[in-house]
């Protein structure tokens, strides 16, 4: 299980790389499939994956990401509203056919994760971006591994007993701690390339350290959903990890963290 683990986490990882290297129609197309691979996980994990408001839902989604992709002005907000318009034209057209958690599922599908997955792409389109898109995973995946560890090795007073057993208050301050290293650390050495940034090893901690922070919920946001909806895992797409949103969970969360402080911070 840790072979499979370990080998697939790396193929996902090489994959998200050199997206983000490659930047323009090869990071957006493949933002734009996970972002759709998503949402029907989402769907599904509600029950709703086949139904009339989750069909309303992809034609919004899709339509979000060829504004985006188009750089239509204020595209991605009407996208949105044609999206949630359709939805609800739905429900009202199939009363009562369908219920309005679903109704609400579908619609709050396209803003958790359709709208914030883009911003891995908004971020690498910014000045600076291909510098700046590696704190998005400093702030996820660097919380993540320095809060493991941490909780792994002092970690005693836990955090969210129902929710998350094995996060420990201990565990949580380690990653954020761990993640503001890393920012400083990640600053230092790229603070040349990050010439968009006022003080680069100062802003890189800055984002790390609320990115980190909002990770945190970003996981238990994805953790709430499953044991409302009593799943374990997302989907399978990902072999002993689960499927996009079991990965991408902290990153939907992280990456509009990241794209508002490196705008406000450059500013």
């Amino acid at each position: 299980m840790f072979i499979t683990r370990l080998i697939s986490g790396v193929i996902v990882l090489a994959i998200a790389v050199a997206a983000m290297l490659l930047g323009g129609n090869i990071l957006f197309a493949f933002v734009a499939l996970i972002s759709m691979i998503g949402l029907f996980e989402l769907y599904r994990a509600s029950g709703i994956e086949k139904k009339g408001p989750a069909i309303a839902g992809y034609i919004g989604a899709l339509l979000y990401e060829m504004l985006l992709w188009a750089a239509v002005s204020e595209g991605e907000l009407m996208a949105a509203a044609v999206g949630t318009l359709l939805i609800m034209a739905v429900y009202v057209f199939s009363f009562p056919k369908y219920k309005v958690n679903e109704i609400f599922c579908a619609v709050a599908g396209l803003a958790y994760v359709v709208v914030l997955m883009s911003f891995i792409y908004k971020v690498r389109m910014l000045n600076d971006g291909l510098y700046i898109i590696p704190l998005i995973f400093i702030c996820a995946w660097g919380n993540d591994t320095c809060a493991y560890c941490v909780g792994m090795l002092i970690g005693k007073h836990k955090m969210f007993p129902r929710l998350s057993p094995k996060k420990s208050v201990e565990g949580f301050i380690g990653g954020i701690a761990g993640a503001v290293l890393l920012g400083l650390i990640y600053g230092r050495i790229f603070g040349t390339h990050l010439i968009s940034l006022s003080v680069p090893m100062r802003d890189c901690a800055i984002i790390a350290g609320v990115g980190a922070l909002i990770a945190v919920v970003g996981d238990l946001a994805a953790s709430a959903i499953k044991r409302d909806t009593g799943i374990k895992d997302y989907g399978r797409l990902i072999p002993g990890h689960g499927g996009i949103l079991d990965r991408f969970d902290s990153i939907l969360f992280t990456a509009p963290v990241v794209y508002i402080l490196a705008v406000c911070l450059g500013a």
